[in-house]
Formats: C-alpha cells, sequence, structure tokens
C-alpha cells in the first residue's frame, strides 16, 4: 500500500520575523502540491530514494524545508538531505530558530548565500530537487510613484521585468544540479510579469517549463512551475 501524506497536518512554524516573508499564498501552493505527489514511492513520479539532495532556495522562515524534513518522520523511503539558503541573516536566524524549537537537532543544512555564491564546492552537481519561491513582481520607480524602500522589498522585488533574480538563479543553478539523473526545479512566477518572455529565457537557457498549478489571488495569478531539462 502507497502511503502519502494527505492525511498529515498542515506544517506550520513557531516563529516569524517582520524581516522575514512569512508563509503566505504562494508558499502554500508549494506545499499543498507536493502533499499530494510525494508518497512513499515517488516523489513527483521520481523514485523517491534516489533523491538524496534537496534545497530550499531563499527559505524564509524556513516552513518548505520543514516541511520536507517532517515528510521523512512517515516514509521510510524518503532519506534526502535537505538544505536551506537564503541571502537575509534574519531569514536564517528566524530558519533556525523555527528548526530548534520544532526539535529537529540541526537535521538541515542552512547557507547563508546570495544565490549560489557561497555555496561550498561539494555541494556542486549535487542537488536532485531545488524549490525556489523567488522574489517575482516587477520593480516599481521609485521616483513616479514616491515609495520609501524598506529591507523587505527584496521579497518581492524581482528586477525590472519581474524575473531578473530567477534568470539570475538559473544562469548558476546548473552547476549544483545532479545532471547524472533527472532533476526537477519549482518555482513561483506571476501573471503581473511576460510569462512569454520568461519562457523564452528557460528555452535559451536549455529548460522545459512545465505549469503544475495555480491560484488568482487580488490582482494576479501565482503560477507553481517545473522545470527539467530539455
Amino acid at each position: 500500500m502507497v502511503k502519502n501524506i494527505n492525511s498529515f497536518p498542515d506544517p506550520s512554524i513557531p516563529y516569524t520575523f517582520d524581516e522575514v516573508y512569512p508563509p503566505s499564498d504562494d508558499t502554500y501552493l508549494i506545499i499543498d502540491y507536493f502533499i499530494k505527489e510525494i508518497n512513499e514511492n515517488f516523489f513527483d513520479g521520481l523514485p523517491i530514494n534516489s533523491i538524496k539532495k534537496i534545497l530550499d532556495m531563499g527559505t524564509g522562515t524556513g516552513i518548505i524545508a520543514l516541511f520536507f524534513q517532517e515528510i521523512k518522520k512517515y516514509l521510510s523511503n524518503f532519506t534526502s538531505k535537505i538544505y536551506a539558503s537564503d541571502i537575509s541573516d534574519a531569514a536564517i536566524r528566524c530558519a533556525t530558530l523555527n528548526e530548534k524549537t520544532i526539535n529537529y537537532k540541526n537535521n538541515i543544512n542552512f547557507i547563508k548565500s546570495d544565490l549560489f555564491r557561497k555555496f561550498p564546492p561539494n555541494l556542486q552537481h549535487s542537488f536532485d530537487i531545488i524549490v525556489f519561491n523567488p522574489p517575482y513582481l516587477p520593480s516599481i520607480s521609485d521616483k513616479e510613484n514616491n515609495i520609501i524602500r524598506r529591507r523587505s522589498d527584496s521579497n518581492w522585488d524581482g528586477g525590472e521585468r519581474g524575473f531578473e533574480v530567477f534568470l539570475e538563479f538559473l544562469r548558476q543553478v546548473k552547476d549544483f544540479l545532479n545532471s547524472e539523473q533527472k532533476y526537477y526545479i519549482y518555482y513561483i512566477s506571476s501573471s503581473s510579469t511576460d510569462l512569454s518572455e520568461l519562457n523564452e529565457e528557460l528555452e535559451i537557457l536549455g529548460f522545459q517549463n512545465s505549469v503544475l498549478n495555480k491560484r488568482h489571488i487580488f490582482f494576479e495569478d501565482i503560477i507553481l512551475n517545473r522545470l527539467e531539462e530539455l
């Protein structure tokens, strides 16, 4: 009998910090998909025992990394090492505090880094799954809109077109993917950006994009996507 996690309680975290992006609709769009697509034998169609390393890029409060760590308690074939990274000192402090409070005893490997720039060389060509909820909204002109920038703007500001940060991630990511087997990258995008232009950029970089789910929130659709090698 294949065990999945549909009956598990929704993931939660004890702490959030003001300057750290809190679990939101886009976060749960990712988690809800994995709740349906991970079971004792498969991780979204991939053999679950082949998944050795998972990275939660831009971990924020750590909720997605902690979610994966929780699954390991119930699925005996799921033994992947979980890594979580963020550019923000506050996010790393928040995620580490949440891990400690939930008593995972340093099982998650936290890395403070601007994308992959401070990742150790021994992690190159090693990740089978990467999840990234990037800043995905276009920048707002300060002068035209008389907006005072805050430190938390980096949580949503994806650049002029809304996906410059994500494209920079993709330019770096291939050095850290396990190319010896099939890998997946999961990410969130927004209908507030030019998605056809984004898809053209993805093809140029050698990725095939699949839309997995979407949710309409206020003025936009937020979209969960999966990338694999062309």
